[in-house]
């Protein structure tokens, strides 16, 4: 059994999840909590295997709660955040220290989560499965890259990474270490909802040295920029004349996600060939499977995170078991191989 411990300022929304949980034959709601304190109290004696966090509560907030969990008794975290943009924007520094997945419920006094049941469910059955010590910071520096390597420049060269749960901290882990000179553009697939891709493009570009934005239709690949396709959006790489963009589209899911890693991969191939690095990270799932595999067919390179890091090892285990991936690389390594890669 999966124990729960459900922490939420509203008694319409602790009595909510509770029935959710309740019904399902493999949790267990162990208690519920009214705010951070009562829920850091509540960790420590009770110790369940997976909490879902409020964030905006009385007395302590769902940031502070978190942070003080995973420095006490760590434990796996899905916050359930508002769609507002300061929703968003808290729900990026709650995965930044730590938490592993988030729910997004709809804003208002009395919020509802009979569209999203179905959503709090699996990440709550991922989440109960994680190694709560891979979710750790580890500090180290960027890398930078010495300028006489920089034999590929423009457009003649891209990488492509998708992700899912457990992305934003690995993402934050490789591009921060990116230098400013990186030679190549970058396109990312990161599977989020609309609003929260944007605050994790700000985010990320804050800390980095290379530009991080949320991609616009249109915009072209330049060297050291990197593209985050938005939520709900579909993205692929096209040439227009002499330039490679990228286009967004509303086409129906794949893989139940919009945007999707496959159809960036896939397009990445038919643009770059063998000047393509595809990177598959954590994530639940089988997306990008099928698109890094059409990147090797193409002579590219193919690089996917190693399970001793990987938050949730699903997609990169389903790339590797196809056996196109020509390095297993544990996150902390993962930019130093893309550099070098790059670099040739």
């Amino acid at each position: 059994m999966i124990k729960v411990l459900i922490v939420d300022d509203s008694a319409f929304m602790r009595k909510v999840l509770s029935d959710i949980f309740a019904a399902e034959v493999d949790f267990i709601v162990v208690d519920t909590a009214r705010n951070g304190k009562d829920a850091v109290d509540k960790a420590k004696r009770l110790k369940p295997d997976v909490i879902t966090m409020d964030v905006e509560m009385p007395v302590m907030d769902g940031i502070k709660a978190l942070e003080v969990i995973m420095r006490e008794t760590p434990t796996p975290v899905v916050m359930v955040s508002s769609l507002t943009r300061d929703g968003a924007n808290a729900t990026i520094s709650a995965l930044e220290l730590g938490a592993v997945d988030f729910v997004a419920k709809t804003a208002g006094p009395i919020s509802s989560v009979t569209g999203i049941r179905n959503d709090i469910l699996i990440k709550c059955r991922a989440a109960a499965k994680v190694n709560i010590v891979r979710l750790h910071h580890t500090h180290e520096k960027p890398v930078i890259l010495p300028s006489q390597f920089l034999t590929v420049t423009g457009d003649e060269q891209i990488v492509a990474i998708g992700t899912s749960t457990g992305g934003p901290r690995a993402l934050q882990e490789i591009i921060t270490r990116l230098p400013g000179n990186f030679p190549c553009g970058i396109v990312i697939v990161q599977h989020m909802p609309p609003g929260f891709t944007k605050s994790l493009a700000d985010r990320l570009n804050s800390l980095s040295s290379i530009t991080v934005k949320e991609a616009e239709h249109n915009d072209t690949i330049q060297p050291g920029v990197a593209l985050i396709a938005p939520g709900d959006s579909h993205m692929t790489v096209e040439r227009q004349g002499n330039k490679r963009v990228v286009h967004l589209n509303q086409n129906p899911p794949v893989n139940g996600h919009r945007p999707a890693v496959d159809p960036l991969f896939e397009s990445v191939a038919q643009c770059y060939g063998k000047r393509a690095l595809g990177v598959i990270l954590t994530g639940m799932g089988h997306d990008g499977a099928k698109g890094i595999q059409v990147i090797k067919r193409q002579q590219g390179y193919t690089i996917a995170e190693d399970q001793s890091t990987a938050v949730v090892f699903w997609m990169p285990k389903s790339a590797i078991e196809l056996g196109v991936i020509d390095k297993i690389v544990p996150l902390p390594s993962v930019a130093a191989e893309i550099i070098q890669i790059v670099s040739k």
